[in-house]
């Protein structure tokens, strides 16, 4: 899952297969790295105690370049994953009344799904009364938007995340519309604080760094991708101490199709994959088998990290479990 969290860093062809992508996703992703595992955690958000009360009205800027007047957040309906995530997280998770299936943590798994691979059905979200609707500007299709605008109800769009830089930004532009800013600013604290603390378990005597290719894998679609400096997952890696090879290699865009001479020039000592991606293409051996995998050091290693599709690439509340989970697999037991 691209759940990833949409963004306008996905290009046509990985937007495309990003709504497969969301429709598979799920969470429990294991670390396949020998020698180590990634420790296992609950998937749930961590709501701020106790829970923020809304001062509203406010109106705040959105990312489609319109003023949103919000007067309620009774009934919050966020249309992705991320975005659910950063609600719940402020302490309003009561309000919230439908879900993107990419927000699988356990707070939010029996909400209703209104969103499906940025395919948002206007009349279920309609159906829910919602006060105010949370976007992406990925969100869509255009038509269902302004079905849900012309009805009267607040729409905000919120700025896609592109790096760890962005997680402030988005937890403050969601606190805002909530009209619970001071909110907004603790969980920006306790975040920076725990994406700090994580950051301090990588070792500092480690040698070379690790140098990591992002494969976007969704096999029963025969869709492999190589990460380039526009992934999402950059910012990532070298916050958890490590090279993204596909930057370094050159790829500028999003995601280039995997080809044997672009994993050679990449090189990697390891593989990072979302969960259901490895699944789908057979695991480990599976990944073995896609051609040029298995030249690259990487492969012939085995060294294979997994994170949940519906984390890796949220940049939001958790994070931080991201980078602890990327540092344990990619250091094992030196971090």
């Amino acid at each position: 899952m691209p759940t990833p969290a949409a963004s306008h860093r996905v290009t046509r062809i990985a937007l495309a297969v990003a709504a497969l992508a969301l429709a598979l996703t799920g969470c429990g992703g294991t670390a396949t790295t020998p020698g180590s595992s990634a420790p296992a955690t609950a998937d749930r958000v961590e709501p701020l105690t106790p829970s923020p009360l809304p001062a509203l009205p406010v109106t705040v800027p959105s990312a489609d370049g319109s003023a949103v007047t919000v007067t309620s957040a009774d009934r919050v309906v966020p249309l992705t994953g991320s975005l659910n995530e950063i609600v719940h997280t402020l302490g309003l998770g009561p309000q919230v009344v439908a879900r993107d299936i990419t927000a699988t943590f356990e707070q939010a798994a029996r909400l209703p799904v209104v969103t499906r691979g940025h395919d948002v059905s206007a009349e279920s979200v309609l159906s829910l009364r919602p006060t105010l609707v949370l976007a992406e500007t990925t969100s869509g299709p255009a038509e269902a938007m302004q079905q849900i605008r012309d009805a009267g109800i607040p729409v905000l769009v919120v700025a896609p995340a592109k790096s760890l830089d962005d997680v402030p930004k988005r937890i403050d532009t969601v606190a805002g519309a909530l009209g619970v800013k001071d909110a907004g600013t603790q969980l920006n604290q306790r975040t920076a604080d725990r994406i700090a603390a994580a950051r301090k378990a990588i070792p500092t005597a480690s040698g070379k760094k690790p140098r990591v290719a992002f494969l976007y894998l969704r096999g029963t679609a025969s869709v492999y991708l190589l990460g380039g400096s526009d992934s999402g997952a950059a910012s990532l890696l070298e916050a958890a101490g490590a090279v993204d090879t596909g930057k370094e290699s050159g790829l500028g865009k999003d995601f280039t199709p995997i080809t044997s001479e672009a994993l050679a020039a990449a090189a990697p000592d390891a593989i990072l994959v979302m969960s259901k991606g490895l699944e789908s293409v057979g695991g480990t051996n599976g990944l073995i088998k896609i051609p040029g995998v298995a030249q690259t050091p990487a492969g012939m290693d085995r060294r294979v990290v997994t994170i949940d599709d519906g984390v890796l690439l949220n940049y939001g509340p958790r994070t931080d479990q991201v980078l602890t989970s990327l540092i344990t697999q990619l250091y094992g037991k030196a971090a």
